[in-house]
């Protein structure tokens, strides 16, 4: 069973890599953030590996970090979510946002992975959200320094960085919040984080401002 490949990237696809190991090529599944990370290191690199044995085939998924191998685990899991929807969700989202997402029953940030429908979406909330493994996990992404929502540059553009308010919103509504409350405090905390603000972090302060008022 493959559980780490130290390597080179030698070549890569939308969804796939194949990372040279002393000459033997592994061709392995990525979600999107994990290609993007490994793409911009140049020398060696370290995959985590999740190794599927199947009747007529073995499929290596790869991982930048313990903390998305372990998500992938855990999305697995879930009745209905094979392999390549678990990369979708990873690829989507970070893992601080399946975190909130799960959380605060949130399917509508689920559904924006390829592929993953409202059902799917609510079947990996209701399997997840009470499951010890997962609720482990909401507070582990910060403790992981290879943590993909970690390593990548926090809000590097206004895109992304309305990408992270519309999602803190939504976040919020999901917990009780009223539309015009929920968005001002999101836009209080994003103004105050600056570019430093992830989903996580702006979820956390939007709660502790509005508790002030």
């Amino acid at each position: 069973m493959i559980a780490r490949l130290v390597g080179f990237l030698v070549e890569k696809n939308s969804d796939s890599a194949i990372i040279d190991v002393n000459g033997v090529g592994y061709l392995v599944q990525l979600s999107g953030r994990a290609l993007d990370y490994f793409s911009e290191i140049e020398g060696e690199i370290t995959v985590h590996i999740e190794t599927q044995i199947r009747e007529d085939s073995i499929t290596l998924f790869g991982f930048a970090s313990y903390l998305e191998r372990d998500w992938f685990r855990l999305l697995t899991s879930v009745q209905g979510v094979g392999g390549k929807a678990a990369l979708a969700i990873l690829t989507a989202l970070t893992c601080d946002a399946i975190s909130v997402a799960i959380s605060s029953g949130d399917k509508t940030m689920i559904c924006r992975a390829n592929g993953i429908g409202p059902k799917i979406a609510q079947r990996i909330i209701n399997e997840l959200k009470e499951k010890p493994a997962a609720i482990a996990l909401f507070s582990s992404a910060k403790g992981d320094h290879l943590a993909v929502e970690d390593i990548s540059q926090p809000a590097a553009s206004a895109h992304h960085a309305g990408n992270f308010v519309a999602d803190a919103v939504s976040a919020l509504l999901n917990l009780g919040f009223k539309p015009a409350e929920a968005q001002r405090v999101v836009q209080l905390a994003s103004e105050e984080l600056g570019d430093q603000a992830t989903l996580d972090s702006l979820v956390r302060l939007a709660l502790r401002l509005s508790s002030k008022h």
